[in-house]
């Protein structure tokens, strides 16, 4: 009958409103995980044992936060109508017309005001690499994310700055291993993102996002396995010649879970659902969480023993 077609099919059937629900799920709360990188300069700095910069570090992570899913809300309001078109993105609140593409701007403006005026109160380091990176993931939104291979030097460029704000709020100049090891597996995660978005779009890949049209399966997989290796080549020299590890050469026990961590990612790209979403890879797959969690106890333990 006429009267129960829909105007807009593409959008999916409304369910009861709840705004505050609504609103939370928006801004993303499950990948707030991206933003533990500001704590990598805290760990490959050795700072870890001083309270007063472990507490700095979490002040810079929930300002980090706070500014990341002001992006997302801006992120998705740009993308409403591509967002339809997409068989999971189109049930986010505000590509499902629960949230107003105003309202989500509106809201995001306060997000990104509010976390980079007390950002600038914490540290104005960390004030000016947080605005660098909220200037960055702008031009992502508006146009960086439409450009083959660029729209992943951006995503890699996020993370980058997430770690340089964390050397920032503690006053500690960026390592270089720590800036290496972050491009190169930021660069792993966002062209596993990009090879799970070719193959579930299949198709309709160019028309959510043209830039996909001119990305290939095989192509993508020669970038995953280039940015694999070097990312293991990367860790296992700096847990031999970095300045801030035990001279011993103790802490190339870790290597064994970064191998398990990168392979494991590697079976979870080819074989799940789950790999276009790092976090959600995270938390759903016991093992690699298991494996995060061995790493840091190992690499905590060799620090406390040799200093």
């Amino acid at each position: 009958m006429a009267h129960h077609q829909l105007t807009q099919p593409a959008v999916p059937a409304r369910r009861e409103p709840s705004l505050p629900l609504d609103l939370l799920r928006a801004m993303r709360p499950k990948q707030w995980i991206k933003n533990t990188f500001v704590f990598a300069a805290l760990i490959f700095a050795a700072k870890w044992t001083h309270p007063d910069l472990v507490l700095k570090v979490g002040a810079a992570f929930l300002l980090f936060s706070a500014l990341t899913s002001g992006i997302y809300l801006l992120n998705d309001a740009a993308d409403v109508q591509a967002d339809r078109l997409h068989p999971t993105k189109r049930h986010r609140p505000i590509a499902a017309g629960r949230i107003g593409v105003r309202v989500a701007i509106a809201i995001a403006a306060v997000l990104l005001l509010v976390s980079l005026g007390l950002g600038l109160l914490l540290s104005s380091n960390f004030a000016l690499v947080a605005a660098g990176y909220a200037v960055l993931q702008v031009a992502y939104t508006l146009y960086l994310k439409h450009l083959v291979l660029i729209d992943v030097f951006a995503i890699a460029g996020g993370f980058v700055l997430r770690a340089a704000a964390g050397a920032a709020v503690i006053g500690v100049q960026i390592s270089p291993w720590l800036y290496l090891c972050t491009i190169l597996l930021s660069l792993f995660l966002g062209f596993g993102k990009r090879r799970h978005e070719l193959l579930l779009l299949e198709e309709g890949a160019g028309s959510h996002r043209r830039n996909l049209e001119e990305y290939t399966g095989p192509f993508l997989d020669d970038l995953i396995n280039i940015v694999a290796g070097a990312t293991i080549i990367c860790y296992a020299l700096y847990t031999f010649f970095a300045s801030t590890v035990p001279h011993n050469h103790a802490m190339m026990v870790t290597i064994p879970f970064v191998l398990y961590g990168i392979f494991r990612y590697l079976l979870l790209i080819h074989r799940r659902d789950i790999a276009g979403a790092p976090e959600e890879a995270l938390w759903k797959d016991i093992p690699l969480l298991a494996d995060l969690v061995l790493w840091a106890l190992a690499a905590a333990i060799v620090r406390h023993i040799y200093g």
